[in-house]
C-alpha cells in the first residue's frame, strides 16, 4: 500500500467497522475516494437520527433490489440484532412485502422499496415516512438508500467473493 492507502486503511480498521471489507477494498485504489467514501458511510450508518433497525431494514431492501449477496450477508446479522424479526428478513430476501406490526417499519420499507422501483416516491409514501421519521430522518433515509445502492453496484460490478463458508442468500430466489 502507498502511505495514503495505509492511512485510509488504518482509519477504517480503527473505526466502528473494525475491518476493511467490501467496496472500500475497491475504492482504496483511489485513497481520496476511499477516505471520503468511508467517512460518508460511517456518518450514514452510525451517526444519523435513524434507528439502527430502520437503517438495516433499508439496507436489506436495497441489497435485495440489487441482488447483492455480499451486502445482504454483511447486513442480515445486524438487521436481526437491531430487532427485525426473521420473518421480515426472510420475506425481503424472497422479494415479498413483509407483514409489519409497526407502522414505522412499514413506512421505511415502503419508502425504500418505492424509491428503488419507481425512482421516486408518491405523496402517501412520503407522508408516511415523514410521520415516522421526521424531515431529517427522511433526508437521511434517502441518502442511506443512495449510499447502499452505490455499495451494491460496486460489489456487483467487481464480483466480490462471498466470505469464506457463506452461500448466496438469493440462490433460487432471484426471480
Amino acid at each position: 500500500m502507498t502511505p495514503a492507502q495505509r492511512k485510509v486503511y488504518d482509519e477504517v480498521v480503527g473505526g466502528p467497522r473494525g475491518m476493511m471489507v467490501g467496496p472500500l477494498r475497491a475504492a482504496l485504489h483511489n485513497p481520496e475516494l476511499a477516505d471520503l467514501w468511508q467517512q460518508f458511510g460511517a456518518l450514514l450508518r452510525y451517526r444519523t437520527s435513524l434507528d439502527p433497525r430502520h437503517s438495516e431494514l433499508a439496507i436489506l431492501v436495497t441489497a435485495r433490489t440489487w441482488i447483492c449477496p455480499f451486502e445482504w450477508i454483511q447486513h442480515e446479522p445486524a438487521a436481526l440484532a437491531a430487532g427485525l424479526g426473521p420473518d421480515i428478513v426472510d420475506a425481503i430476501r424472497h422479494g415479498r412485502r413483509p407483514s409489519f406490526d409497526r407502522q414505522d417499519d412499514a413506512a421505511v420499507h415502503d419508502f425504500t422499496e418505492e424509491l428503488q422501483a419507481q425512482r421516486t416516491v408518491g405523496d402517501a409514501t412520503y407522508a408516511a415516512a415523514l410521520d415516522a421519521l421526521g424531515i431529517a430522518g427522511v433526508v437521511e433515509l434517502t441518502a442511506l438508500i443512495g449510499y447502499y445502492t452505490l455499495v451494491a453496484m460496486t460489489l456487483n460490478a467487481h464480483a466480490f467473493d462471498l466470505p469464506a463458508g457463506a452461500s448466496d442468500p438469493f440462490e433460487g430466489v432471484k426471480a
